[in-house]
């Protein structure tokens, strides 16, 4: 018997960079979500108002979970949960959201907690009932310490009485509201028993059925917020008894029916493994800022190439891409979306991978500044996206104007960006392993944790800007120098001042922050390059990186400078360099655009994607259409 063997062709140049952006394994892991939101329950509609574009994401909540083999497995998935963001986000924020709070903050916290099996959970699975998450309060935000709300032992009842005592600790925000459906809820209340405070825990409570708020339970629409329409809602409780296996966990704590007593532990460990699913919806966050701001970009590369405008005299029209002002900031927004987008998948795999007390906190450090850092670029790339389109771009049909409302949402949810900064910046100022800023100094090549460059050891020359590991090593001084002055001005305040030595460092250390995020999105494109075979693909991504370091590095060129880590005619090259850099990627931002891996039927719903764009404004009865007027 003869076999023939046929060759698979090697990947193209686009294949190479979507598993750049999206991981290796990107079929597997996006391709369910990309043939998601290409099929007509979630094609755009045409207008709709708040109330009406509300229902169809609890609709089309619904049509996603019957294409589901199992929402527990989803849950349970934080890769899946990353995706869903990634390509819901562009496609209804409303959705996203809801999505994320029933599958991520509800149903994951339900399976973290009580574990398989622990209690039915048919009616979350076949959504009976929608799942939201209720921590946040109106005075207190996610404070563990000040949070108000509290869940009292009856005794007699063998169960807990949740109550809100006062205005400010009524639950913000959750979308609690009978839209959609009947709705359950974690509810974060502190556990009071005897008179003694077990700390934040989680408790199941039924909150609505499919018209409204059950009894002892009051729930308000908040006023519309900016962005996709979600039922916001204030939520309060009065005496509401309910069962003791309505605290999650419940089968870890001791004593019989009309007793209470709670695992020994940390009060505060206690409040952290109670919210433990936030670190997912960080990683979800920043999936789905990452994939909106492509989303736009992609749009906006597409736009530029057939929005013709009038060129020179006596030249014909040209793309409006042509002119170095409109492609320039796209060339960099394509080199900060490919950094954003590495920069997700070097920590989402960090914290996967880290089963060490210490390791988790570093990667967990990561996670949260990558959150912040992502969503913060995603808003400058999805605003200058928008911006290149024009007034097109602001007519709700071409599809940008959620996503430049809705990154705001991810900048402020699981975590505001300011508050991750600052926990991360305090915790790099104090940390001492051989990763932490300013823990060597930084010598004529750099600081000590990045390898000098080969040839130059000690020979304090600078080294090349064409060299990427030259500028991963400035990207890293950068970081440094801003945290030795955050360690310096906070030496000048004596300790007994804690405030007043945190504001000193503060600035600093927050721009230390920023520059530690870049330093590792640099290392995410140095590893992904080097991890690329020679040819084209290599090339592009090679131009992408060093057009988002020498762009970070011409930021902070003075300090650079100042430290002998650059020259004065290095510095005088930092923008012709970039000039060049933008030129080589703007010639190939159209095969940039299509490495996004964006559905054919996503583009086709927004107009401007697309190069008959004015088509949508036709007229059927306009004098164009009609014959002439005497035929008429």
């Amino acid at each position: 018997m003869t076999v023939t063997l046929t060759e698979t062709a090697p990947p193209s140049t686009t294949e190479l960079l979507t598993a750049v952006l999206l991981g290796p394994e990107h079929r597997r892991e996006h391709g369910f979500w990309q043939r998601l939101i290409s099929t007509e329950p979630f094609r755009r509609p045409a207008g709709g108002t708040p109330e009406e574009r509300l229902e169809l994401a609890y609709d089309r909540l619904r049509v996603l979970n019957l294409s589901l083999d199992s929402g527990a497995r989803l849950a349970a998935d934080p890769r899946a949960l990353a995706a869903l963001h990634a390509w819901l986000g562009p496609v209804d924020p409303a959705l996203t959201t809801v999505a994320g709070i029933h599958y991520n903050l509800f149903l994951g916290s339900l399976l973290d907690q009580d574990g398989a099996g622990h209690r039915d959970l048919s009616d979350y699975l076949s959504l009976r009932r929608i799942g939201t998450f209720l921590c946040t309060e109106v005075a207190h935000g996610n404070n563990a310490a000040a949070m108000e709300t509290t869940a009292t032992y009856d005794r007699e009842r063998d169960g807990f009485v949740l109550h809100t005592p006062n205005a400010g600790a009524q639950k913000f925000m959750p979308n609690t509201s009978p839209a959609g459906g009947a709705k359950s809820g974690l509810v974060a209340a502190r556990l009071v028993a005897d008179g003694s405070d077990h700390g934040v825990r989680l408790f199941l409570v039924p909150l609505t059925d499919e018209e409204r708020a059950l009894p002892g339970i009051r729930v308000r629409r908040l006023p519309a917020r900016m962005g996709s329409p979600v039922d916001h809602c204030l939520t309060s409780f009065d005496q509401l008894f309910v069962a003791r296996d309505a605290l999650l966990g419940a089968d870890r704590e001791e004593g019989a029916r009309g007793e209470f007593r709670t695992a020994p532990g940390d009060r505060r460990r206690r409040f952290l493994t109670s919210i433990g699913r936030v670190i997912h919806g960080r990683v979800s966050m920043s999936a789905c800022a990452a994939g909106s701001a492509r989303a736009t970009l992609a749009v906006a590369v597409r736009y530029g190439g057939h929005r013709m405008i009038s060129g020179s005299r006596r030249t014909p029209p040209v793309p409006v891409n042509a002119h170095r002002t409109h492609h320039g900031p796209l060339a960099s927004a394509m080199a900060k979306v490919f950094a954003m987008s590495l920069l997700h998948r070097r920590a989402q795999e960090r914290w996967e991978s880290c089963t060490e007390e210490g390791g988790r906190a570093e990667a967990g450090t990561l996670v949260d500044v990558a959150k912040a850092w992502i969503t913060w670029r995603a808003r400058e790339v999805i605003v200058e996206s928008r911006e290149r389109c024009g007034a097109q771009a602001l007519l709700e049909n071409n599809g940008m104007t959620e996503l430049v409302t809705g990154v705001e949402g991810a900048i402020t949810a699981e975590g505001d960006n300011i508050a991750l900064y600052a926990k991360a910046a305090a915790d790099l100022l104090l940390s001492a392993g051989p990763d932490a800023p300013g823990s060597v100094p930084a010598g004529p090549d750099g600081p000590g944790r990045v390898p000098a460059e080969p040839g130059r050891e000690g020979t304090g020359e600078p080294g090349d800007l064409a060299d990427p590991r030259f500028l991963v090593r400035l990207l890293a001084a950068v970081e440094d120098i801003w945290f030795d002055r955050a360690r310096t001005r906070a030496l000048r305040v004596p300790d007994t001042d804690v405030l007043a030595q945190w504001n000193a460092a503060s600035g600093p250390a927050i721009r230390g922050v920023e520059a530690y995020a870049y330093r590792h999105a640099a290392e995410a494109y140095a590893e992904a390059r080097a991890a690329l075979p020679e040819g084209a693909a290599r090339e592009r991504l090679g131009e992408l990186e060093r057009l988002f370091a020498v762009e970070w590095v011409a930021r902070n060129s003075g300090d650079l400078l100042a430290a002998g880590l650059l020259s004065a005619v290095q510095t005088e090259a930092l923008a012709e360099t970039a000039e060049e850099l933008i030129t080589a990627v703007a010639a190939h931002a159209p095969q940039l655009a299509d490495s996004f891996a964006l559905p054919a039927e996503l583009l086709a719903d927004w107009p401007i994607a697309g190069p008959g764009y004015a088509d949508a404004y036709d007229d059927p009865r306009g004098p164009w259409n009609s014959g002439p007027a005497d035929a008429r």
